[in-house]
């Protein structure tokens, strides 16, 4: 398919998209601030700077939008025109992810994924893990 808008508008309307404090990272920060947790976001000392740190509890929460980190789930579907470019791109993304995961890992941290796809259940289940290794009580997010 023919992509019918010019290349130079096509790269404005791209450069729009934000790659920190997006819906889903305010989602979950609400969340797990409502909880009672406190967290530091967006770490520069941190491989791959992860979305939300939160320190107490030695975990690196990164908030994965589908589409851009190659989720296998249908929002993870990758276009269908200008395949190599977009392979390519996805691919590079999904093994910095890899090595930053990695990396956190090997420091002693526990790296938390949440998808864009599994907003809600993945926040519970962050919740859940928190409540756990704190003793606080659950509270979901629903």
């Amino acid at each position: 398919m023919v992509d019918s808008i010019s290349s130079e508008v096509r790269s404005r309307i791209m450069g729009l998209i934000r790659g920190r404090n997006t819906r889903p990272e305010i989602y979950v920060r609400r969340i797990l601030h409502a909880a009672g947790y406190r967290f530091r976001v967006h770490r520069k000392d941190l491989p791959g700077r992860p979305d939300i740190v939160l320190p107490k509890y030695w975990t690196a929460v990164f908030i994965n939008g589908c589409f851009w980190h190659g989720h296998d789930c249908r929002r993870g579907k990758r276009p269908s025109s200008n395949t190599e470019f977009w392979a390519e791109k996805i691919d590079r993304t999904m093994g910095r992810d890899r090595r930053n995961s990695e990396a956190l890992t090997a420091a002693g941290w526990r790296v938390v994924t949440i998808w864009e796809c599994r907003l809600e259940a993945d926040t519970d289940a962050l919740l859940a893990d928190l409540a756990d290794v704190s003793g606080r009580a659950t509270v979901l997010s629903s």
